[in-house]
């Protein structure tokens, strides 16, 4: 089989603030996915080693990681719809040397790493021949330490999530009442699983620690975030993006009946899509939805013993911030309302019992990163 050379040149410069180390690793990941896509391929092997894991561990530990940092690299992971792979993650770096010695393999040392400026290389040159004379399974314990961490990180992530479904309220805000009752340390489980979700990337321990001490249940506060804010409402705290659009978009169809986050460019915003079994729309309805403006005489049903009434006066009765009132309103061709942001799903586009259904959350000025690739709906 033939084998196609392809390379990439990274452009650009770190931001304010941001490391050269951070950037270079964000360039390369974002390089090696584009071109895996452009050739086709869905599997991208790297190279790192044992070593290479050790080093991640202890970098991750002087910075003062959590479990999940503490993991360090993960042996196989889909993200962005790529597998990425280290398929030598538990190798020592001297038995992947002797095998390319004896093949006569070539390779090129990247004169880089020995830049002092850098963490990684401090630790390298400086750190770990003292550490690996003073400890000789030093590369294996840590190695192993890390792998540990990611069985503990995997606990802690699902208890995270167990405990959001507990206390995330219909629209998809934090039930502050709820989320207090739970033990401290789930408490700050439960909020950063809860703002990875809303976020689409890890939320800083700084704003984190920051809410632990001042969101509470009677308070109205508010915290800046990226693209919008966070705002405790209500006993609700929610995330919220100030948005002013000089006019409503066009009604549009849209197809929801895929898992995933699709982003809506014109509604600047996202709907995330999740199956479910019971409680959510049937996934025919959900191929061929319509979005459009809120519009007079607009009713929402909130259960299926409950009378239809305005979306006022549903507002009013969810608690619902004003800033959170300005999403699509989700219906089928037939113009039966399906859902509303901040609202959920209307109880007469619920799907029967067995029918295959998914759940829709809406994400106002989303930012889809990490492993939430967006399917564009544009």
């Amino acid at each position: 089989m033939p084998i196609e050379f392809a390379s990439r040149r990274l452009a650009g410069r770190p931001g304010a603030g941001e490391s050269v180390e951070a950037w270079a690793r964000s360039a390369r990941y974002r390089a090696l996915r584009e071109l895996a896509v452009e050739h086709g391929a869905d599997l991208v092997l790297l190279a790192h080693h044992r070593r290479d894991q050790a080093e991640t561990f202890l970098l991750q530990a002087l910075r003062s990681g959590g479990a999940a940092a503490l993991a360090s690299m993960p042996r196989l992971a889909r993200r962005d719809g790529v597998t990425w792979a280290r398929p030598w993650l538990a190798q020592p770096r001297e038995a992947i040397e002797a095998y390319a010695r004896r093949h006569r393999l070539r390779w090129i040392d990247d004169d880089s790493n020995d830049d002092d400026r850098f963490a990684r290389n401090r630790l390298r040159r400086h750190v770990w021949p003292a550490l690996a004379t003073a400890f000789v399974d030093a590369e294996a314990a840590l190695a192993g330490a890390a792998e540990r961490a990611g069985h503990a990180a995997a606990v802690l992530d699902e208890v995270g999530q167990s405990d959001v479904i507990d206390v995330v309220a219909d629209d998809g805000g934090l039930d502050l009442a709820r989320w207090r009752r739970l033990s401290a340390a789930r408490q700050r489980q439960a909020l950063g699983w809860w703002l990875r979700r809303e976020l689409g990337v890890p939320a800083p321990a700084s704003l984190i620690d920051r809410l632990l001490r001042e969101a509470d249940v009677d308070g109205h506060r508010r915290w800046p975030i990226a693209d919008g804010e966070l705002r405790s409402y209500r006993g609700r705290l929610q995330r919220t993006a100030p948005l002013r659009r000089a006019a409503d978009p066009a009604p549009s169809t849209v197809d929801l009946s895929r898992p995933g986050v699709h982003e809506v460019a014109p509604w600047h915003g996202a709907f995330r899509v999740e199956t479910v079994d019971r409680g959510g729309i049937a996934v025919v309805d959900a191929a061929r939805l319509v979005l459009r403006a809120r519009a007079p005489g607009d009713r929402f049903q909130a259960g299926p013993q409950r009378p239809p009434r305005s979306l006022k006066l549903q507002y009013q009765a969810r608690g619902v911030a004003p800033t959170l009132r300005g999403g699509p309103i989700v219906c089928r061709s037939d113009d039966l309302t399906v859902f509303v942001p901040g609202l959920g799903i209307d109880a007469r586009a619920v799907a029967a019992a067995g029918e295959a259904q998914v759940m829709l959350a809406w994400l106002p000025m989303a930012t889809v990163k990490g492993d939430e690739a967006p399917a564009s709906n544009r």
